[in-house]
């Protein structure tokens, strides 16, 4: 993305890629929205300390980690959309069970099973 690009069209431009932009029902007020647009993902995303896979598969560990499954169902479906592969995410899944406790994970497959199946994955 050029520098010149406003945070506001940074953020639009990753969510875009992402998950294909904010859903026409999202529960996010229009200020959240702006906010979670301008800075989550127009500012702290666009960080160059950390590529865009790097984040995505960080976000994705914390939200198994938290439990948030509704959050899982965005972020697994992002991280496919930035070429991160379902083993990948699988291999994550299993290594953070040991900290953040095995039900998580259990949780965390049946969301992965849900937005990506395996099936997907094997057929390209």
């Amino acid at each position: 993305m050029a520098e010149h690009e406003t945070p506001e069209a940074k953020g639009r431009a990753l969510v875009q890629t992402l998950i294909g932009g904010i859903p026409p029902n999202s529960v996010m007020p229009p200020d959240f929205q702006k906010t979670t647009i301008e800075h989550l993902f127009g500012t702290v995303w666009q960080d160059e300390r950390l590529d865009f896979q790097r984040r995505s598969l960080i976000t994705c560990t914390a939200l198994v980690a938290m439990g948030r499954e509704a959050e899982q169902r965005i972020h697994f479906v992002g991280a496919r959309n930035l070429g991160i592969s379902r083993e990948e995410i699988s291999a994550m899944i299993s290594h953070i069970a040991h900290y953040a406790g095995w039900p998580n994970a259990v949780s965390a497959f049946r969301v992965l099973k849900e937005v990506w199946p395996e099936e997907e994955e094997a057929g390209g």
